[in-house]
């Protein structure tokens, strides 16, 4: 079970399917609106994976399954690079019966992700040219917050034009942002199967001890050793694998397939 309303079973099915023998399906009632929703009329109060987690309960408990698997997107600065607009995806596995929950994970710079007040049609069309219209949708409100007009899933040029003439008529100003819903993003889609490839990495990744799938990196150490000095430097020297269901843990030596260090990383010969 897909749990989706947007689409995203279009990346997500064709992957399950090929890589086990399963047939994915998608609720007919689910309305993952209820948890929130880009656009802001409903703000999301939970973090990504408890969002995630409560769309699939909400499908298991609509069809009666007990395996679901939903996705979740958040956007915004990348985390590491502040300047940078990312979009982070996450795919959910959650499995009652057996009390497994799996995460996939994807983060890319990737993204149309923006917005923009505007006072004309030109405007408005230079704003489109920028983030891949009319292939990815729109979203026209008559202001950013608190919005009291909203159209979305904007993809036909006339139609943007004919709205924002009109909404620029009653409200001077307005203000267009794209539309991060999958169905209407390309862009994003590709990320969410990122974070499905995540997934079923982790799904073939079995516990040594005790067969549960799921054995993934827990932590890291660093300390790979200088090639000039042979200090050790902040660099990754081994990955720390762990088990979601049994304490079993370990360690994988030169995750990078490096054992030394190029010496500009080194804090000793380039302090």
């Amino acid at each position: 079970m897909i749990a989706t309303m947007h689409e995203k079973e279009v990346v997500i099915a064709p992957m399950l399917e090929k890589n086990y023998q399963m047939k994915c399906a998608v609720p007919t009632n689910l309305n993952t609106d209820l948890l929130g929703t880009f656009s802001g009329e409903r703000e999301r109060k939970d973090s990504p994976i408890d969002a995630a987690l409560k769309k699939c309960n909400l499908a298991m408990d609509e069809v009666g399954y007990d395996l679901a698997i939903a996705s979740e997107g958040s956007f915004g600065a990348h985390p590491y690079s502040f300047f940078s607009r990312a979009d982070e995806e996450i795919v959910v596995l959650l499995d009652r019966k057996n009390k497994i929950e799996l995460v996939g994970k994807a983060l890319s710079t990737d993204t149309n992700f923006d917005g923009r007040e505007i006072g004309s049609i030109a405007e408005g069309i230079e704003f489109a040219k920028q983030v891949h219209f009319p292939s990815h949708g729109l979203i026209l409100k008559d202001k950013k917050d608190a919005h009291t007009t909203i159209h979305k899933g904007i993809i036909n040029p006339t139609l943007y034009q004919d709205l924002i003439e009109s909404m620029l008529a009653s409200h001077g100003k307005i203000w267009v942002e794209t539309d991060m819903r999958a169905l209407f993003n390309p862009t994003r889609l590709k990320i969410i199967e990122q974070a499905t490839a995540n997934l079923i990495e982790k799904m073939e990744s079995h516990c040594p001890a005790c067969d549960t799938p799921g054995y993934w990196i827990v932590d890291h150490l660093e300390g790979l050793p200088c090639e000039l000095c042979r200090q050790p430097t902040k660099s990754t020297l081994a990955h720390i694998y762990g088990c979601l269901h049994c304490d079993f843990t370990d360690k994988k030596m030169f995750p990078n397939q490096k054992n030394i260090e190029d010496p500009t990383f080194c804090d000793y010969c380039n302090p």
